[in-house]
């Protein structure tokens, strides 16, 4: 999911298909793992990041109740749909829809704007969560200086999310643009967690500056 502010500071959604012509051409190619996507059902690439985040931070548990901020195409709802009983359930929001395949009894999907306090009311009720992961990514203008300062803008977002709707002992992940304001946003959420750290996955892509912040053990 891409997500922009545009000059009225109001917010709009975009998918991972919308991004400026510049990145367009480089992302349609196919490499290992977007190949390895397709081929195991997944609607984009980026579920492998979330897979290494979990295998190195053990933050999903079977029985987890998640919230998946920025959700489409919905690559990660269905990796944590896969990974969970279905005691547990993951609550999606994107103002976009969520592929048609991504279906599943324990999934609650919210269409709207993650600023908006109707959509903050309705992820509220649904919780309190155990973990709380967001992939959104600002459409992209080839200024690193504006991506990155849309990117934290995303991240302030999520952060805020977590430290609303998280339980006591919850984790996180958030993907960010890497740029100096890494390590204000870690101290921030040192705040709010035991243990902050940043972590790039290998199915980053290579010529990407996106990282991605983790938050372990909510405290109370």
């Amino acid at each position: 999911m891409c997500y922009f502010f545009n000059n009225a500071n109001k917010s709009c959604f975009f998918s991972e298909n919308q991004r400026m012509p510049s990145k367009q051409n480089l992302y349609k190619k196919p490499d290992y793992w977007s190949q390895k996507a397709f081929k195991e059902g997944y609607p984009a690439r980026s579920v492998y990041k979330l897979q290494e985040i979990d295998e190195k931070f053990g933050m999903l548990k079977k029985s987890s109740i998640v919230l998946d901020l920025g959700a489409a195409p919905g690559s990660w709802t269905v990796w944590l749909l896969r990974n969970i009983k279905q005691s547990g359930k993951v609550v999606s929001v994107d103002l976009n829809p969520l592929s048609k395949d991504v279906k599943a009894e324990n999934l609650v999907f919210f269409q709207g704007d993650l600023l908006s306090e109707e959509i903050r009311n309705l992820i509220k009720e649904q919780g309190p969560y155990d973990l709380v992961v967001c992939d959104a990514a600002p459409l992209t203008t080839g200024n690193r200086t504006i991506d990155t300062l849309r990117s934290k803008a995303l991240v302030e977002m999520a952060i805020w999310y977590a430290g609303a709707m998280l339980k006591t002992g919850g984790n996180f992940c958030v993907k960010i643009f890497q740029n100096g304001d890494q390590q204000k946003l870690l101290m921030k959420m040192r705040e709010i967690f035991t243990q902050a750290k940043g972590f790039k996955p290998e199915a980053c892509r290579t010529e990407s500056f996106e990282t991605y912040l983790i938050g372990l053990n909510k405290k109370i």
